[in-house]
């Protein structure tokens, strides 16, 4: 007997030990088949009820339940600080966990809620950047915070990773640094961790901000394909660059990509107004000096009607003043009105 029949025969056994018991091969095909028909329904199931997009959260909730119990007072960035370890929290733990990195089904083949997922990551990385590089320090010389480094390297992991060290484990880890944070920015006994409310670094981070809703507006715009003007050197006549492009060129986003990056504004969005939310808090006594509250609130007005829900549930893609909805134009249409305003919010800081 060759090897390979010995190997079939172990392969096999199995199969004709059940069939045997079952009453033949013809009865084993059936409840296989019916046992793959029930777990692809409960599947579908499932992955309607994961598609659902979480709630917004109430901060000032958020942080008493974070500090209640503790020797500690809600101080100033206390509200950033939860609202970022709540966004990250939420994207880990809603309905159906974290499912970009999902290998079986029907995590495997859902897309719209990973692309939430990571509009929300992206958004919550620029935010942990932000509160090491800026809003915890003093100055440009100033020690870093440990927990806000750690907690960045953390949130910068590969977001698809399902072997060890998962991505949910690392991001977890990060949850616990930026509490760390939080605790000691909390306590009234300690002074080694700092949260700076100052026009500057605020400016900081929406320029970063700006850039992220500008490329989100641009690719939901391309929805239906637009011819564009190449103006990368507008503005200074001795501007160069690396390799010549053409003078005019057409954007389109791919068909199949059209759900993704509506999705992926959708999850930034959500994201970001629980961020601004926090920053009218911590921020306040700076906006108040500088008469930007009513911009900061425009531009959290204009980002909560993203959020409205779609009909029908698919997103459809019109062509520019056609018969047929353009969802990603709607889209685009809060964004780019978002972050207008967002610059015209950071124009206000920068005065005096």
């Amino acid at each position: 007997m060759s090897i390979i029949t010995k190997i079939k025969k172990m392969l096999l056994a199995p199969w004709y030990f059940l069939s045997t018991r079952v009453g033949g091969a013809g009865t084993l095909a059936k409840i296989s088949a019916g046992l793959i028909g029930i777990y692809l329904i409960v599947g579908t199931v499932l992955s309607i009820i994961w598609s659902v997009e979480p709630e917004q959260f109430d901060i000032k909730v958020k942080v008493i339940q974070e500090l209640d119990g503790k020797d500690h007072k809600v101080v100033t960035g206390a509200h950033t600080t939860t609202a970022l370890i709540h966004v990250v929290d939420t994207m880990l733990h809603k309905r159906g966990g974290y499912i970009v990195n999902d290998i079986v089904f029907p995590g495997v083949w859902m897309d719209n809620i990973p692309n939430w997922e990571y509009g929300v990551l992206i958004q919550a990385r620029d935010l942990t950047k932000a509160m090491r590089e800026s809003f915890s320090r003093s100055q440009s010389q100033s020690i870093e915070d440990k927990d806000l480094a750690l907690a960045e390297s953390r949130f910068n992991f590969d977001h698809a990773s399902w072997i060890l060290p998962s991505t949910e484990g690392e991001y977890e880890e990060g949850l616990v640094f930026l509490r760390s944070y939080l605790q000691r920015l909390s306590d009234v006994r300690q002074h080694n961790a700092q949260f700076f409310s100052r026009a500057d670094n605020l400016r900081f981070w929406l320029s970063t901000v700006e850039t992220r809703l500008g490329s989100i507006s641009q690719r939901l715009s391309a929805s239906v394909g637009q011819k564009r003007i190449n103006t990368d050197l507008a503005g200074d006549i001795s501007a160069k660059q690396s390799t010549a492009t053409r003078d005019e060129f057409e954007v389109k986003t791919p068909r199949l990509e059209i759900d993704d990056v509506f999705y992926e504004a959708r999850g930034s969005a959500w994201a970001l107004i629980h961020f601004l939310k926090a920053i009218e808090l911590d921020f306040a006594d700076t906006l108040e000096r500088k008469n930007a509250k009513t911009s900061l609130q425009q531009i959290i007005r204009e980002l909560e009607g993203t959020q409205e829900a779609v009909f029908p549930l698919m997103i459809l893609n019109g062509s520019g003043f056609g018969p047929l909805a353009n969802h990603s134009l709607v889209m685009a249409s809060y964004i780019s009105r978002a972050n207008a305003a967002m610059i015209d919010l950071r124009e206000l800081l920068s005065q005096g």
